[in-house]
């Protein structure tokens, strides 16, 4: 063994005066809850100016190009704003 892991060995936790964070699991949720909603309504606010501008494209081919190009954006971003809760919600619940 090399020092460090005796060193390791014989100090405690207690000795070493680490200050312990406040942050719960249920803060972490909370947070991580908040965080996901306002990027799930985001890309919704997109999808729905975007439709509009596509309506409101009436027959111009780069306008309706860049509103839909915008609904694929934003559903990109909703469907892995999903993914990127689930992963993080299944994480959390097994700590």
């Amino acid at each position: 063994m090399n020092i460090h892991h005796l060193l390791a060995q014989l100090i405690t936790e207690s000795e070493l005066n680490i200050p312990k964070g406040g942050l719960t699991n249920s803060r972490v949720r909370t947070s991580l809850s908040v965080i996901f909603g306002i990027a799930g309504s985001l890309a919704v606010l997109v999808i729905v100016v975007a439709g509009l501008r596509y309506v409101a494209a009436a027959g111009d081919p780069k306008g309706a190009a860049k509103a839909r190009n915008a609904i694929i954006f934003a559903v990109v971003g909703l469907v892995v704003s999903a993914i990127a809760f689930s992963i993080v919600t299944f994480v959390i619940g097994k700590l």
